[in-house]
């Protein structure tokens, strides 16, 4: 689901809040014992064993060989898959289908939601949070001006942040009928204290900085964290600007 050759390890060891704020999305999905559901961008496997704890069976999918490495070691008992969200297919049909910080990395929306949308059973549901419109554009807008002043250079990036308007009208082209839909801002406190922004951009901005030489990496990212500073960086931490696209549907 990303162009980043994803570091497992590093994503458990430093980035734990993204599960830990996909948990507060359980609570929406409500699985129930006895349901089939399907994890799309399960990553180590956190969430999908919340989720079968309550009895529910899961399928986790996720593009990351090492991703789903992990997650099979961590808990051996369930099911997890290299899958792309764009073109699998599984055997199942799923009561629901959950999705957390995931498929903002797809920006083949289109295609993500036809698929998905064969896989639920008629009256299943989709619950999801990604990045919304305005996700992190500060850090963005920090790494393009430092790329451009130091290297000459124009940044790409790898995400697809939608905003309401723009995501459910997909949704129920194929047959969804969005029942809520929020987009909210959610400032979020990096780990690693002063290195966060660096360790942040190791783990989801690798692309933006790929054609930066190594011997400029450090310089570069001196000027990233130089630009977001006054704004972002508070009581030893870094707190970066995330916003985020909820929602729920339910196939017709």
């Amino acid at each position: 689901m990303s162009v980043n050759a994803w570091n497992a390890s590093l994503y458990d060891q430093k980035h734990a809040f993204v599960s830990e704020y996909g948990k507060s999305l359980l609570s929406i999905l409500d699985p129930q014992a006895g349901e089939n559901i399907l994890d799309i961008g399960c990553g180590t496997g956190h969430l999908s064993s919340e989720i079968a704890q309550v009895g529910a069976s899961v399928v986790g999918i996720d593009s990351s060989a090492s991703m789903i490495e992990t997650a099979r070691k961590s808990y051996p008992g369930l099911d997890f898959r290299v899958e792309d969200a764009r073109t699998f297919v599984l055997p199942a049909h799923f009561d629901a289908i959950f999705s957390n910080a995931a498929l903002h990395w797809i920006p083949e929306a289109e295609r993500v939601v036809c698929n998905l949308a064969v896989s639920l059973k008629p009256g299943g549901r989709f619950v999801l949070e990604m990045g919304g419109k305005g996700n992190i554009a500060q850090l963005v807008e920090a790494t393009r001006q430092s790329v451009r002043e130091l290297m000459q250079r124009e940044i790409e990036t790898p995400w697809y942040f939608p905003s309401i308007g723009e995501y459910t009208p997909i949704l129920e082209r194929y047959g969804l009928l969005v029942r809520s839909a929020i987009l909210f801002d959610r400032p979020t406190p990096l780990e690693d204290g002063a290195d966060g922004v660096r360790t942040w951009l190791t783990m989801f901005g690798e692309q933006m900085l790929r054609d930066v030489p190594a011997e400029m990496k450090s310089v570069v990212l001196a000027r990233i964290e130089e630009k977001l500073r006054p704004t972002f960086f508070k009581s030893d931490r870094w707190v970066i600007g995330y916003c985020r696209l909820r929602l729920v549907a339910y196939k017709q």
